[in-house]
């Protein structure tokens, strides 16, 4: 590449970098906050949450690379506009095609770090991530082992544990179950423990007393135990299902949409090929976004007073781009015969760019010619 073409595509690059690991952290904090109230408060360790956050990550990335490459386009070009760096190059005879060529070049790296997120890295994080999840909502142990607390697993049931020993045992154990309609039984034991067993885990309570309440007749009954054992099994809300992961499955899958695997994951054809071909456009809405912020700005040209109309034009077009993918995505999972139209979106953007390129090279485009003024007869 010619040296002012990597002057340009070195600028570009430091700004996503950075425009990249500001959008990343943002976006990423936001997620975590809402995932650590529900790790933590299910009994998760800080471990866990590392975890999720880790595999979450590919995903934010994902979504954030593209708006980075447009953020590092305009600032960069703005900041070299305002320092006449860019007017000198039009000076030299640089069209604003030829001016493109770098900002290509980085659109197409974006396009291709996004594209190895939605074909490898995303699906694989998405597979695992459901796994974990599964994993965890199977842990009765953590959901309901926390002393010191008062945990609800489930809709209607209350456990508190006064103290966890180092061998297991649960001391000082409350339990409401509220399940049955018009009863309330209340468990309390001296001490408890938690076993597993073929039709799944047990609560065996020692020295205790299960006290019951019929609200309709406003009666309690009291019964003392010595030992006594409750299913745990069925009172813990199991978020996880079976149904395939859509968007934790290879491209190719996607594209060839196996009714067998459409019905394990419980969607339409159509929203298999949408997703296969998305990945497969998506990473162009980058180089569409980077070129649209280039011929945004040239539109302008130099002007003491900044950029900021075509900076705010380069945004709404963005804005248009980012709603007709949209609009163009449910197209596309409404009948399955029309998944060429995820396609439209960064053909659309980069004809506008190509556009805006065309007008900037035409300084006099859509102003009248002067005519002349008549000549004075004698």
């Amino acid at each position: 590449m010619p040296r002012f073409d990597r002057y340009i595509l070195s600028q570009l690059v430091v700004l996503f970098g950075f425009f990249s690991l500001v959008l990343v952290s943002v976006y990423w904090v936001n997620r975590a906050v809402g995932l650590f109230d529900q790790l933590i408060g299910d009994g998760q360790s800080a471990l866990v949450f590392l975890q999720f956050t880790a595999l979450s990550l590919p995903n934010v990335v994902r979504l954030v690379l593209p708006v980075s490459g447009f953020a590092a386009t305009v600032y960069a070009i703005n900041r070299l506009t305002s320092d006449s760096e860019l007017v000198v190059a039009q000076a030299m005879g640089l069209s604003p095609f030829r001016l493109a060529r770098p900002v290509l070049v980085f659109g197409l790296l974006v396009a291709a770090l996004v594209s190895v997120l939605n074909h490898v890295l995303v699906p694989a994080s998405r597979a695992e991530l459901r796994e974990r999840s599964a994993e965890i909502s199977e842990d009765i142990a953590a959901q309901i082992l926390v002393e010191g607390q008062f945990i609800h697993p489930s809709k209607g049931i209350t456990i508190f544990i006064g103290e966890i020993t180092p061998l297991g045992e649960l001391n000082d154990l409350l339990l409401v179950d509220e399940t049955v309609p018009g009863q309330d039984i209340t468990y309390t034991a001296e001490r408890a423990l938690l076993v597993s067993a073929e039709d799944g885990p047990k609560l065996v309570m020692f020295n205790g007393m299960a006290q019951v309440l019929r609200v309709g007749s406003n009666t309690m009954s009291t019964t003392r135990f010595q030992d006594a054992v409750y299913d745990v099994a069925g009172m813990i809300a199991v978020r996880s299902d079976q149904r395939v992961d859509m968007q934790g499955l290879p491209t190719m899958t996607l594209l060839q949409a196996d009714p067998v695997i459409v019905a394990l994951a419980g969607e339409t054809r159509a929203s298999f090929l949408y997703e296969g071909h998305a990945r497969i456009s998506q990473p162009f809405l980058a180089v569409a976004a980077a070129l649209i912020g280039l011929g945004a700005l040239l539109l302008g040209g130099f002007s003491r007073f900044g950029l900021w109309r075509q900076i705010l034009f380069a945004f709404v077009l963005l804005i248009i781009l980012q709603a007709l993918d949209n609009s163009s995505g449910q197209l596309a999972r409404s009948d399955e015969n029309l998944w060429i139209a995820v396609y439209f979106p960064p053909v659309a953007g980069i004809a506008v760019a190509c556009i805006m390129f065309w007008i900037a090279g035409r300084p006099d485009f859509g102003k009248r010619a002067k005519r002349p003024l008549p000549e004075a007869t004698a």
